[in-house]
């Protein structure tokens, strides 16, 4: 539901920049894609050449790379059914489709969850636009609601994982980025972040092999029960 107010800041902005009501539809069916949206409205007013518009596409939603590593796709059947959901891959839909335990996900879950994603968004796209066209001055900070929901979501998800070194890792990498490669963050960060998950896990499995090996370890006291079982 928190996509209909972020659409209909959307679509105020949409109306603020000069454009017709009806480019907000636009922007949410054939782009769909949150962020790149706010930004691309700048860039089409400002006239902004194809290749630039294409290398800022990359470097905003570089980080659905990622998203594809673990999203679950093979709960999806169907060839249309999997191309509507890779297209409706957005942080909202990543986020909602982890909090689905995995053998409750099946193909009618996931695309009515991103269906209707995409129906909120369209929505509040359109009333904004209506509501934008209506008013006579629009509301300052309309631009701040995409990165006031993203901050929702990371609460939400700490809430249900209470990870702490996750969102230490996250900053650490921003940061990092921030200070190495600038006008790159996004992508360096990305990086950066995926290399320091991937080297926690390998350090939490390796240590769980060594307290497997230990007298009394995990691998010891599964033989043992095993062996009970058997007798």
């Amino acid at each position: 539901m928190a996509l209909v107010p972020l659409g209909i800041a959307f679509g105020l902005l949409v109306v603020q920049a000069g454009l017709a009501w009806w480019w907000a539809p636009l922007f949410s069916i054939f782009i769909y894609a949150g962020s790149l949206e706010f930004l691309a409205i700048g860039l089409i007013v400002a006239m902004t050449p194809l290749a630039q518009i294409a290398l800022a596409t990359v470097l905003v939603n570089f980080r659905h790379v990622f998203y594809a590593l673990s999203f679950p796709l093979q709960a999806v059947r169907g060839r249309a059914a999997k191309t509507y959901s890779m297209y409706a891959l957005t942080d909202e839909a990543y986020a909602l489709a982890h909090h689905v335990p995995a053998a409750e996900r099946s193909t009618a879950r996931i695309l009515w969850m991103q269906l209707q994603c995409q129906g909120y968004w369209v929505l509040g796209g359109i009333l904004g636009a209506l509501l934008g066209t209506a008013l006579p001055t629009i509301p300052r900070g309309m631009d701040f609601a995409l990165t006031a929901l993203f901050t929702v979501l990371t609460i939400d998800a700490f809430r249900v994982t209470r990870d702490v070194p996750s969102p230490i890792l996250a900053l650490l990498s921003a940061l990092i980025a921030l200070v190495v490669a600038p006008d790159q963050m996004l992508v360096v960060a990305m990086g950066l972040f995926v290399v320091a998950l991937t080297a926690r896990f390998l350090l939490g499995r390796r240590a769980g092999r060594r307290a497997g090996r230990r007298p009394g370890g995990v691998s010891a006291a599964g033989t043992a029960v095993e062996e009970g079982t058997r007798a």
